[in-house]
């Protein structure tokens, strides 16, 4: 009975963690899709109704999503009183920075979908810019109802601040002068833990292996320090990721009746050069949607990294 629960644990918190990547790559789509995300061009002086066929839709795939939701991740589990489920330390809080980017890419979207439908900028702000906030704490409160689950504080926080960051930097700077950006490298972790974070291969990885993500905040540092003699493409990009876990909280010694190897978990910090896109000029469409998509991913550069009390330099590192 013990270790039932714990699979279906487990179980659970990996349909979430695809779940969650699913609605980032979604993300991207609608970003490559869309242009002139913060451009006042793309407003005239009424509300598109295309806008109204495209909450008819969001209202359709919502609906069909809680569906889904109700009838495939939550069929097997036993219904129970409203309960908490304390997560924050999990993965050493890569899954909360995963919660937190993901929402501001939600907010990122639904703000770029507001102005292109012709809405003021406070409509697009607070309501757009809400977003991340708004699609995923439905799944929370999904989570508090059934057995395995649990209601998790620390991502409604992590989902919130994601909303925010973005609305507070829109509001205040005209502009997203910090850009969270994520970047994922196979590692060698996944290879050795016998299915446990992944199905050994690049795709199946992307959705489980932790160890594989690093998290960023890029800034360009003429705005940021005022200096005015660096391209103005040219950024710099604060990371964290964290290496050595099987395993939520703890490494698991066993999986599938196979052992697992001994690593230490560790955290690390980055400090790297990246690329604003947005600011490289070109007349070509498909280029400003290229550039647009990959402006919310942290492309490989020189990185220096710190962790268990060394320092190590990077060539590129992504």
């Amino acid at each position: 009975m013990f270790g039932s629960s714990l699979w279906w644990k487990y179980r659970s918190k990996k349909d979430k963690i695809f779940i969650l990547r699913s609605k980032i790559i979604i993300c991207f789509i609608v970003l490559f899709s869309t242009q002139d995300l913060y451009s006042s061009d793309t407003i005239s002086k009424r509300v598109d109704r295309n806008f109204y066929k495209f909450l008819a839709v969001e209202g359709a795939v919502l609906t069909g999503a809680i569906s889904y939701l109700k009838n495939e991740w939550y069929s097997d589990k036993k219904r129970v009183p409203f309960h908490f489920y304390n997560d924050l330390k999990g993965w050493n809080q890569i899954d909360k920075l995963g919660h937190f980017y993901a929402a501001y890419l939600e907010s990122t979207v639904g703000y770029s979908l507001m102005k292109k439908f012709n809405f003021s900028e406070n409509q697009a702000l607070y309501l757009g810019g809400s977003q991340g906030l708004i699609l995923e704490t439905p799944i929370e409160f999904f989570d508090a109802y059934h057995e395995g689950w649990g209601f998790s504080v620390s991502d409604m926080v992590a989902n919130a601040l994601g909303s925010v960051f973005f609305i507070a930097q829109q509001k205040y700077f005209g502009e997203q002068l910090i850009m969270p950006k994520l970047s994922f490298s196979r590692s060698k972790y996944a290879r050795n833990a016998n299915g446990l974070l992944g199905k050994n291969n690049l795709l199946s990885e992307f959705v489980y292996d932790y160890n594989g993500y690093t998290y960023w905040f890029s800034f360009s540092p003429n705005k940021v320090f005022r200096l005015n003699k660096l391209p103005e493409w040219l950024n710099l990009a604060l990371g964290y990721g964290a290496d050595g876990m099987l395993g939520e909280f703890e490494n698991k010694k066993y999986y599938k009746g196979q052992s697992l190897p001994d690593y230490k978990r560790y955290r690390q910090f980055y400090i790297s050069l990246d690329i604003d896109f947005s600011k490289i000029k070109t007349k070509s469409r498909v280029l400003k949607k290229i550039y647009k998509a990959v402006s919310f991913i942290k492309i490989p550069l020189p990185a220096i990294e710190f962790s268990n009390k060394k320092v190590r330099g990077y060539f590129f590192y992504f």
